[in-house]
């Protein structure tokens, strides 16, 4: 199934029941194909011109600390280029983009009954954690939290992120830390930031499938892939850091992008559900800070005309997929030299610049 497929289902609204919570758009009745979808090609009068490529790589290349640019439309690669000693070998910390990759491991997870659903309550899933003494004094909405919430960011709990962000990670027990911390609202009423509710889905899916998070991903996601799982944080108690400091090659950001746009498919096998793509790109909430809306792990924004769904990491790490123009670009940027100003500047140009240079030849302006 091809990105202008998925884009059409997604407008539809259809979704697997098996996948079914607060967040997942409800099923078509009586399910149906849809039309078959034309290609890029189709879509085109003409594709980017090299002039134009020359000119978004220009425009990247002036843009420090952002040290890699790769680009590819209709899984083919347009653009590779590295600046200030980047090199195609070389790992980075891709930040926050380490939450978006959790995302398909949860739907791994369900479709293979390791998890019930997105609806399941996390004590369920993490009952060492709500029984005892430690569930007695915890406030008892949190036992209202399902999956839906940590992945839509709707726990409703305080926040490990920004300022809490240092005493967290300085605790004994990071999941403990988390789940202790004072409601802000009940789950699925506000929407909070919070790198603890993505560490929680790595517990989780530790305790689901009796593995680190680390083996089962290589099993399951990253090793069908061909992607090597590179430098990874861990907690005091050796479980691997959920949403943050994974450290990734940007080809293999573009090769993850590329499966979700290609439905979740690689290499004719099915290694994503279709649906929980779908689901993760449904929005469940909007940052107030930035005002972009969130899915399962998944950014969600109108640039340069189109609708884009993207993974983002501080400092500059970005994988960005715009589904009707069959697109995925790729840019990392050092964490040495950071720029107040440049998540701003990314921001203008995958809007101003990539994203609507590839919609204005898709249309043939």
């Amino acid at each position: 199934m091809n990105g202008i497929i998925l884009a059409f289902l997604l407008v539809l609204g259809l979704a697997s029941g098996s996948f079914s919570g607060p967040g997942v758009p409800p099923a078509v009745a009586g399910g149906g194909v849809p039309p078959a979808a034309r290609t890029v090609s189709e879509l085109s009068h003409g594709r980017v011109d090299a002039a134009d490529l020359e000119r978004i790589v220009r425009r990247a290349e002036q843009m420090a600390p952002l040290n890699s640019l790769l680009i590819a439309q209709g899984g083919e690669l347009l653009v590779e280029e590295y600046f200030r000693g980047m090199r195609a070998d070389r790992a980075v910390n891709v930040k926050s983009v380490s939450k978006t990759l959790l995302s398909p491991l949860i739907g791994i997870a369900i479709r293979d009954g390791l998890i019930e659903g997105a609806d399941q309550p996390i004590s369920e899933l993490l009952p060492d954690y709500f029984e005892g003494s430690r569930g007695a004094d915890l406030d008892p909405r949190k036992r209202e939290i399902t999956l839906h919430h940590l992945l839509s960011m709707t726990a409703g709990i305080e926040t490990t992120s920004f300022r809490n962000y240092g005493a967290w990670v300085s605790s004994r027990d990071w999941a403990w830390d988390a789940l202790r911390r004072p409601m802000e609202c009940s789950p699925g009423r506000c929407w909070e930031y919070s790198t603890g509710n993505t560490h929680l889905l790595s517990v989780i899916l530790t305790e689901a499938s009796g593995k680190s998070t680390r083996q089962y991903a290589r099993e399951v996601f990253f090793g069908k892939l061909g992607i090597p799982v590179h430098e990874w944080d861990r907690d005091p108690q050796g479980r691997y850091l959920g949403g943050n400091n994974m450290a990734m090659r940007p080809r293999d950001l573009l090769k993850f992008g590329q499966l979700f746009l290609e439905g979740g498919k690689y290499e004719g096998e099915q290694v994503v559900p279709w649906e929980w793509i779908l689901a993760s790109w449904q929005p469940n909430g909007e940052s107030p800070w930035n005002g972009h809306r969130y899915g399962y792990l998944w950014w969600t924004e109108n640039w340069g005309g189109e609708q884009a769904y993207f993974a983002w990491g501080y400092g500059g790490q970005y994988v960005v997929l715009v589904p009707r123009l069959e697109l995925v670009a790729v840019v990392t940027s050092s964490l040495a030299n950071r720029r107040r100003r440049h998540t701003r500047d990314l921001r203008n140009f995958f809007d101003d610049v990539v994203v609507r240079t590839f919609s204005e030849a898709a249309r043939g302006d």
